[in-house]
């Protein structure tokens, strides 16, 4: 993918932080997304958002916003087109999306502002499931959380290739939602970690339980390029 530059913004909105970048990732389609990249920055991650979602998803905006402030660019993407969301058979479509963020992280490893950063993957709700199927194989991702995930979407065989560490993030009153994440973490190989957050449901909209998420993530990102650095 390409930036269309034509479609590179500076913020033109007075609430928001003027280092993000509202972009178009060149391709057939081509997809909406915002860019943001903190001076020294350690890392870049990439958004992908559950069914019904997209680049301005309150939440996932929210946990990009403070993973800046720790130090993490953020690029958060639309991973379908309008025309392509009014097909709902779109968004449970793994592979298309999956193929999608292969895109996007193939596009931040040639962007300037993105190209030494090391690559991960943040997926919420369907998005998890995308996200791990775009990292079944792929030595370069650095880290993968899932947030409220479906990573049994991805399917058995993809979760057994995942290579990235990965930290499944879950609700503690979301209990199906659990019990699909701990049969993905069985099936994977690769170094994970379920965490429960108590009291939260399955969109973490309870008070403070959106910032345990955040400073999971934060964590698992920021310990695991800091051990990719130190193995170049």
């Amino acid at each position: 993918m390409q930036i269309s530059h034509s479609d590179s913004l500076p913020s033109d909105r007075p609430d928001e932080p003027s280092e993000l970048q509202h972009i178009q990732l060149g391709g057939a389609p081509a997809l909406e997304a915002i860019l943001g990249v903190p001076a020294d920055a350690k890392g870049v991650v990439i958004f992908a958002h559950g069914s019904g979602s997209g680049r301005f998803s309150p939440r996932n905006n929210y946990v990009a916003a403070k993973l800046r402030d720790a130090g993490l660019a953020t690029l958060l993407l639309d991973l379908l087109t309008p025309e392509e969301e009014r097909d709902r058979r779109n968004v449970f479509d793994m592979a298309l999306l999956a193929g999608r963020l292969r895109s996007a992280r193939e596009w931040a490893a040639s962007a300037p502002a993105t190209s030494t950063l090391g690559p991960c993957y943040f997926g919420a709700s369907t998005g998890a499931g995308a996200a791990l199927l775009a990292a079944a194989g792929d030595e370069s991702v650095a880290a993968i959380v899932s947030r409220g995930g479906r990573p049994d979407l991805a399917g058995g065989r993809a979760l057994a290739e995942v290579k990235a560490p990965t930290l499944l993030i879950v609700g503690g009153l979301d209990r199906v939602v659990i019990d699909l994440n701990q049969a993905a973490s069985d099936a994977m190989q690769c170094e994970r970690r379920l965490v429960i957050v108590p009291g939260a449901t399955h969109l973490f909209e309870e008070p403070g339980t959106l910032d345990r998420v955040v400073e999971h993530a934060r964590d698992w990102f920021l310990a695991h390029l800091a051990e990719r650095r130190q193995c170049a």
